[in-house]
């Protein structure tokens, strides 16, 4: 089985490009529709500043962030939301805060299962998480 095209890239939640550029994203890259990143660590580092500007824009449920990450116009937006719901185990209508980093660790890692169709290393996750300071633990 190939490597599925988000973890090749090192960009597990598969952030597609935009004018943000992160550190450790790799420019340029050559996938013609999504980030490429040094390491896992990198990727997932990006996820969790993302997520983190999506608080600041009050998208701050599972079911809000998985609606602008993954829209109906290009997902199963529903079946997103319940398999990260499932997976995390993070109620689908919990408001999150930027201390709620263990529910965000556990979100990046059911969504690295949706995008990926295979699990994340939550050694990666956990390292990516380290690199960024929006999001906290308590």
């Amino acid at each position: 089985m190939a490597t599925p095209r988000g973890l090749r890239n090192n960009n597990p939640l598969n952030i597609r490009h935009s004018r943000d550029v992160f550190h450790g994203e790799i420019c340029p890259g050559t996938d013609k529709s999504f980030k490429q990143f040094e390491s896992a660590a990198y990727g997932y580092r990006a996820a969790f500043l993302t997520l983190g500007t999506y608080l600041k824009r009050g998208w701050n449920t599972l079911e809000k962030i998985i609606s602008h990450w993954a829209p109906p116009t290009e997902n199963n937006t529903e079946g997103y939301i319940k398999k990260v719901a499932n997976g995390s185990h993070v109620p689908r209508n919990k408001v999150l805060t930027d201390t709620d980093g263990e529910d965000f660790i556990a979100i990046a890692m059911a969504m690295t299962l949706v995008e990926n169709g295979i699990p994340g290393k939550i050694q990666d996750v956990r390292a990516g998480f380290a690199l960024q300071n929006r999001i906290k633990l308590k």
